[in-house]
C-alpha cells in the first residue's frame, strides 16, 4: 500500500459507532468495503484474510474500508447472528460512498463476512459493481444468489465451510467458484495467490467497464 494514507475512524452505525480503518491510495478510482469473519470465533477487521484483500484492492487504486462489526473492538452494540451485521455493512458502504462520491463500490468479505457482503449486496440500490467472496459460508448464513460480477474463492480442503456447501449454492446460479488446491479455510500460505486472483478479477471487471473509474 505504498503512498496510501491510512485513517482510523469511528463510523456511524445502526447500533452505535463502528470502529474502522480506511486506506486511500492517491487519486482512488473506486471504493470497497471489506467485511471480517465470524465475531464469536475471534473475527476482526485485523484478520489476515480481509487485510490481504484490502491491501490488494488499495494497490489497484481502490479506497478500502475495513470495519469491526457491532460488538467487536470499539464498535458498539452486540453480535446479531448476521442480521444486524448486514445493517453494519450497509452503513459502512453508505458512509464510504458519501466520503468518496461518484466512485463505483465493491463489497468484499471473508467467511462470515463474505456471506454478510452478499446479503448487503442484494439490498443496495444501485447494486455494487462487484463482489469478492473468500471462504464464504452460504449455508451457515443463508445467502441469496449473486446478482453482480463476483469472485468466489474457496479452499479445496476447507474444514470449516465444506467446499460442497459453496458448490451447492453456486451451481443453480451457474456461478464460477475458484478452488485453491490444498488450501484450508484460512488460506495459510496462499494469500499471495488469493491476492493474484483478486487482481485478475478486478482487472477483468475494469476491462468490461463495470469498475470504470
Amino acid at each position: 500500500m505504498t503512498d496510501a494514507k491510512r485513517e482510523s475512524l469511528l463510523v456511524p452505525g445502526p447500533a452505535g459507532v463502528l470502529e474502522a480503518v480506511l486506506d486511500v491510495p492517491p487519486s482512488p478510482i473506486a471504493i470497497a468495503v471489506v467485511c471480517h469473519p465470524h465475531p464469536p470465533d475471534g473475527g476482526t477487521m485485523h484478520h489476515k484474510v480481509p487485510m490481504a484483500i484490502a491491501r490488494e484492492l488499495v494497490r489497484l487504486g481502490c479506497a478500502a474500508l475495513r470495519f469491526n462489526f457491532r460488538g467487536v473492538g470499539q464498535s458498539e452494540g452486540t453480535y446479531d447472528r448476521g442480521v444486524g451485521e448486514v445493517e453494519d455493512a450497509l452503513a459502512a458502504a453508505a458512509w464510504l460512498g458519501a466520503r468518496h462520491p461518484g466512485l463505483p463500490l465493491s463489497l468484499a468479505g471473508f467467511s462470515f463476512g463474505a456471506a454478510v457482503a452478499t446479503l448487503a449486496s442484494a439490498r443496495l440500490d444501485p447494486p455494487p459493481a462487484s463482489l469478492i467472496l473468500a471462504g464464504t459460508s452460504p449455508k451457515r448464513v443463508p445467502t441469496p444468489p449473486v446478482g453482480v460480477p463476483a469472485l468466489v474463492v474457496h479452499g479445496e480442503h476447507d474444514d470449516i465451510v465444506p467446499l460442497a456447501d459453496v458448490m451447492d449454492w453456486a451451481r443453480p446460479q451457474t456461478l464460477p467458484v475458484t478452488v485453491i488446491p490444498g488450501a484450508g479455510h484460512f488460506f495459510h500460505g496462499q494469500l499471495p495467490l488469493l491476492q493474484d486472483l483478486v487482481r485478475g478479477f478486478w482487472l477483468g471487471c475494469a476491462a468490461s467497464d463495470s469498475l470504470a473509474g
